[in-house]
């Protein structure tokens, strides 16, 4: 007996011993039923409303010193205001007043602490709010409270965003005043007219202007003394349509057919040539085009303040190339300024705080371009760099080191300092948290202004007198304080988040974990997010959540209530940015050089390896993936080329062929002109390597992504014998955003990588809830 009972207790000791070193054996596989469902799909909004004082972004008003900000308390928001001059903060104004007076003139219902917007502007020294709801431009009396609308552009499928070339104009209504009031030019038959201010003159500059090539009113720009003007000759390109059928209108029975300008990869672009003319002799004068000649993009003329010239920056097809161009207004002469070249690609859209969509192109002309601030990556990393602007010299590197620069917040001329955001500075620290330091011109003087290990938001008044600082951490709440600029001294603690009913009602933030990328020496950075009533003495399947668009990264590193819903059906969910993302070095994001279909796919499987080496509750015999958008080809890339890994994947609105897709995203990293790597990154031209178990989701309305790659997707993997599942929604825009396509996500995985039968939902409805759309991309 006494022998059993040691027996007994030596057993008790050994499974202590086993969880305290988290050993485990017993794999979750717990029952999931109709609760959990529910739960997943409405944990974000119950735990939303767990929160209080939660601020969003700020924005300043105007020209002035105030500043404002929208606070969720409850699930309720409120508009804030603070004036920084006064350090003073109050409601920007009568929320149930404006909701009555919109409620009035829209007939809607709008409720005071849900107003449908989240920026506005304050007119009429702050008598005025004007703002938009989907297509119509509001203007608000706050005193009487009476709104008006007017219908902006309708907005409807046939006007493109993607199509950016100038509109040929011939209306002489549509006149530009030049600025010494003597002059309106203006578009006749394609042609540029000039009319004297009078009426009594009307001289045509130009006779040869055609609808196949003519002079855009839009892009004519006069000379600050009026002797001169430049504009663009536009020859238009290719006018590829992508066309819809709206099977199931809410307006009416009948289908409804819609077409949409969108160019695509080797389509025949606009080509934008610069014209100069001198007023006073009504002359063209020539401009060699030989520094611009293959142009992908020109941006808008810009003058000289001084009238000496003008400049525009030149984006060379390919995207291999960036130049800024400066032409002689005395005789018309063009030169590169500035080349920023690349045997990669040059991320050519702007420098903006933006963790999913930032480009790296920075400009700041100082006193009148003598010199010129300019963002490369020449040396590997994001920096500054400061060029003499008459003679393109470079004169130093402002910024240096192993780490990047993310934003430009403020430009002091007179003080020759710059005040930016950056990442990647502190050792030991998440290389993705955004700092704000200050430096001078000649890179002396780097000063740290946000030591609080975090991710730093900053937004500068317009003066550059202020600055506001919104930090947070993933399991930190956010606080915003008000500082000035000059000294950096704290003026005001002007918000501070409190979450301690999210923590009661059992809220986690996802753990942070980092581990060696394919090279064995770069961190590969990620977030684990734990399921509901975690317990690390079991065992857990892993589901990655995946946005490997090379725009951005995607990991969360600021406060977010939000959550992954099948955490609640038990499983992990995790996030990562591999090779081939934003925000790092430039050999980093070179992966994704003609090269999508390997989305970080080696680093993202290593660093799956690692946590389940670390954590033994990290199950990866059985891993899923899912995404929306580029999230969605990749999703699909994995099980095509990494199927010994991953097995389930839901892919939602993808790219599956980037010859299929929006020019700008694609030729940037797949290249111009389109070659093998294409085929070789297409999910298409790849669908007979199908392994595991697909869903593929598309909505029939997807005005970002064509949805005709699903179905060519589709079509391969039927011709090849593939079986896969499919969601087609009808009516639904990009992301096919619901909770009906979110419960057919969740029940995929709990079929597949559970093994379990889904509640027969037909027998006993659920009550969807109204959800967010889909991931951009």
């Amino acid at each position: 007996m006494c022998k059993v009972g040691a027996l007994i207790l030596a057993l008790l000791a050994q499974q202590e011993c086993k969880a305290a070193h988290g050993l485990v054996d017993e794999v979750v596989n717990a029952s999931v039923g109709r609760s959990d469902y529910e739960r997943a799909l409405t944990i974000e909004n119950r735990y939303g409303r767990l929160t209080v004082n939660v601020p969003d972004v700020p924005f300043w008003l105007g020209e002035g010193e105030a500043f404002v900000y929208r606070r969720t308390t409850q699930g309720k928001h409120q508009f804030m205001l603070v004036d920084a001059d006064r350090g003073s903060k109050q409601p920007a104004f009568d929320q149930a007043g404006l909701a009555a007076a919109l409620n009035r003139a829209s007939h809607k219902n709008y409720k005071p602490e849900d107003l449908p917007f989240d920026h506005f502007k304050l007119t009429d020294k702050g008598g005025k709010i004007t703002f938009n709801i989907e297509h119509t431009h509001w203007s608000c009396d706050l005193v009487s409270y009476a709104c008006t609308g007017n219908a902006m552009h309708s907005g409807t499928y046939q006007q493109s965003p993607y199509d950016d070339t100038p509109p040929a104009e011939n209306d002489p209504d549509k006149t530009s005043a030049s600025p010494d009031g003597k002059w309106l030019a203006y578009i006749r038959n394609y042609n540029i007219f000039l009319r004297s201010q009078d009426g009594l003159q009307d001289i045509p500059l130009t006779w040869d202007g055609a609808e196949s090539d003519y002079y855009a009113l839009s892009t004519l720009r006069w000379s600050p003394a009026s002797t001169h003007l430049a504009v663009y000759r536009v020859r238009p390109g290719h006018q590829r349509e992508v066309h819809y059928l709206e099977t199931s209108p809410a307006d009416q029975r009948q289908p409804r057919h819609l077409t949409m300008v969108y160019p695509k990869p080797g389509d025949t672009l606009a080509l934008l040539q610069p014209v100069l003319f001198e007023v006073s002799s009504r002359r063209a004068i020539a401009i060699d085009n030989a520094a611009f000649q293959n142009p992908y993009g020109l941006s808008a003329i810009q003058w000289w303040e001084d009238g000496r010239g003008f400049t525009f920056e030149y984006n060379q097809r390919g995207h291999q190339l960036y130049r800024l161009v400066e032409v002689d207004a005395a005789t018309g002469q063009a030169r590169s300024l500035i080349d920023e070249a690349s045997k990669t690609f040059v991320d050519y859209q702007p420098l903006v705080m933006n963790r999913v969509n930032t480009g790296k192109t920075f400009r700041y002309d100082v006193d009148d371009g003598n010199e010129i601030i300019w963002a490369s990556e020449r040396d590997g990393y994001e920096h500054l760099y400061l060029f003499n602007g008459r003679t393109g010299e470079l004169k130093n590197q402002i910024t240096k080191g192993e780490w990047v620069v993310r934003a430009v917040y403020c430009v002091d001329p007179i003080k020759r300092q710059i005040w930016f955001g950056a990442s990647g500075m502190n050792p030991g620290e998440d290389p993705y948290f955004v700092h704000a330091y200050r430096i001078d011109f000649d890179g002396k003087g780097l000063t740290t202004l946000t030591p609080e290990p975090a991710n730093h938001h900053i937004e500068f008044s317009p003066s550059g007198r202020y600055y506001v600082d919104l930090w947070s951490r993933i399991g930190v709440a956010p606080r915003m304080v008000l500082y000035r600029a000059s000294d950096n001294a704290e003026l005001m603690q002007v918000e501070s988040a409190d979450i301690s009913e999210l923590i009661a009602a059992g809220w986690q933030p996802p753990l942070s974990f980092h581990a060696k990328g394919r090279d064995g020496e770069t961190d590969i950075w990620g977030v684990i997010h734990l399921p509901i009533n975690f317990d690390q003495r079991k065992r857990y399947p892993v589901v990655e959540h995946i946005y490997a668009g090379p725009t951005g990264s995607f990991v969360p590193k600021s406060f977010s209530a939000s959550i992954e819903p099948l955490t609640q059906l038990g499983f992990i969910v995790v996030q990562i940015d591999g090779m081939g993302t934003n925000h790092r070095s430039r050999a980093f994001h070179d992966i994704a050089w003609k090269n999508l279909k390997d989305a970080g796919l080696p680093d993202r499987v290593l660093w799956h390896k690692a946590a389940s080496a670390k954590y033994s509750w990290y199950d990866i015999s059985n891993v899923g993936i899912f995404g929306a958008s580029a999230g969605g080809q990749n999703a699909v890339s994995a099980l095509l080329f990494h199927p010994d890994f991953y097995k389930v994947a839901v892919a939602n609105s993808g790219c599956y062929d980037n010859r299929l897709d929006k020019i700008w995203w694609n030729e940037q990293w797949m290249g111009w002109p389109v070659g093998m790597e294409y085929s070789q990154s297409s999910a298409v031209d790849n669908a007979d390597k199908l392994q595991g178990k697909l869903l593929l989701i598309v909505g029939e309305m997807d005005r970002n992504v064509d949805p005709s790659a699903t179905f060519q997707l589709a079509d391969r993997l039927i011709k090849a014998g593939k079986y896969f599942d499919m969601l087609y929604v009808p009516g639904a825009d990009h992301g096919a955003p619901g909770s009906y396509t979110q419960l057919k996500l969740l029940e995929f995985f709990v079929r597949n990588i559970l093994e379990q039968i889904t509640p027969d939902w037909n027998a006993e409805p659920i009550e969807l809830p109204k959800s967010k759309s889909g991931h951009d991309g």
